[in-house]
């Protein structure tokens, strides 16, 4: 499993927009289809909302790769 850490920068990042920001995808549009996919889950529960808040202290996934939300 990798792991990643994203320093958040502000109050939250909408979901698409953070796997952009990782690498997971080339653009916010890309995170969209990823999302709507059904392959992403926050905090263990399946994230259907392309546009969801993520918030610090907040863990994503999507396969065997674990997003931990820390703040800036």
């Amino acid at each position: 499993m990798q792991k990643v850490n994203f320093s958040l920068e502000g109050e939250f990042v909408e979901l698409n927009q953070l796997l952009k920001l990782v690498g997971l995808c080339e653009s916010g549009g890309a995170g969209k289809a990823i999302v709507a996919s059904g392959d992403v889950s926050v905090d263990g529960q399946q994230e259907l909302r392309k546009t969801a808040k993520i918030r610090a202290g907040q863990v994503v996934s999507i396969g065997d790769i674990r997003i931990q939300v820390v703040a800036d």
